[in-house]
């Protein structure tokens, strides 16, 4: 059985060049793979999204958002239609209660708007850091790092973080990314993730980045 591959910590040079060839290869467009409309709908489609594909999300909240149209609508559920209505998405009771009690928050504290300070995002139902990251990160620009599959293992990879935790990886990246990359390096690493550099059989060959990460098996 081959031996696992140690990984060294990235130097600033190291980091610059990968972003360097993040950029090139994927561009610098904001991308969100959630669909939506509105900020809660995003909020709610992100909440739907733990442990569960973007892909499901959107078959899922294609008829969601036509049954529930309004913030009003989703507080007023009934909670065992709604655990019904997102079934697919999986861990339906916890997320069917937490988009109700999420939408009851938003009306009576925040007069229906999403809240854009991280302190108040996490303290919503089902709400972690991930998540608040992704609405500061989509809807109101904010530079922010969401830990998501991909970019936990592809980032170990790089040897830019050597940590499991969500939140010490976050910590660990906003120490050497550049501020204005944030936002963009969570799109290209699930880019990257998503089309070569998979979990189950990364495709170096064809990886633009097998020059400079440690991680290559090429």
């Amino acid at each position: 059985m081959a031996q696992k591959k140690t990984v060294k910590k990235a130097t600033k040079e190291q980091v610059g060049t990968i972003i360097d060839i993040l950029n090139d290869t994927f561009g610098k467009e904001y991308i969100c793979y959630l669909n939506h409309e509105t900020p809660w709908q995003l909020l709610f489609a992100t909440i739907l999204s733990a442990q569960c594909t973007d892909e499901r999300v959107n078959q899922v909240t294609k008829d969601l958002f036509v049954k529930y149209p309004t913030l009003e609508a989703f507080a007023n559920a009934d909670l065992a239609e709604m655990e019904q209505d997102i079934y697919s998405t999986g861990f339906y009771k916890n997320k069917a209660k937490n988009i109700i009690n999420c939408a009851k928050i938003l009306l009576l504290e925040y007069g229906g708007e999403v809240p854009r300070e991280i302190e108040k995002l996490t303290a919503l139902p089902g709400v972690g850091r991930k998540t608040a990251n992704v609405i500061r990160g989509n809807i109101y620009h904010e530079p922010s790092i969401v830990v998501d599959t991909h970019v936990k293992r592809i980032s170990k990879k790089f040897g830019f973080t050597k940590q499991d935790d969500p939140d010490k990886i976050e910590q660990d990246l906003m120490k050497i990314l550049p501020k204005e990359q944030w936002i963009l390096y969570n799109i290209q690493i699930i880019t990257l993730g998503r089309t070569v550099c998979t979990a189950r059989s990364p495709k170096c060959e064809r990886c633009t980045l097998r020059s400079v990460c440690p991680s290559s098996e090429v």
